[in-house]
């Protein structure tokens, strides 16, 4: 299927909307590793700002989780190295926030 012809506006139009949705997404990420948005609110979220941001990512956002750490977790939890947080079942995240609410990972959701 062939991409339908844009006119220059339609595309810096189209560029302009990527862009803002690439802010509020790194705005989101950053609100995580800040604490002022939980994990399990990001992971019940399924829209178009935070739905394409890949669990590895959002995991790695997270104060104390790096690459290693985030694989070890997803491959615990059943989640595959590409899901993205739209993707995530409800038993998967169930799996992941129990990981994370114990040692070695956690405590990282509140009490």
């Amino acid at each position: 299927m062939a991409i339908p012809p844009m006119t220059q506006s339609e595309r810096a139009e189209a560029s302009r909307r990527a862009v803002a949705l690439r802010r509020e997404r790194a705005g989101v990420l950053r609100d995580l590793e800040q604490g002022r948005t939980s994990l399990e609110a990001m992971l019940e979220r399924r829209d178009d700002v935070a739905g394409p941001i890949r669990v590895r990512r959002l995991l790695e956002a997270l104060p104390g989780i790096g690459p290693v750490r985030s694989a070890r977790l997803m491959r615990e939890a059943g989640i595959s190295e590409r899901r993205r947080i739209k993707g995530v079942g409800p038993r998967q995240r169930e799996r992941l926030l129990a990981l994370l609410a114990v040692p070695p990972y956690g405590p990282f959701l509140p009490s």
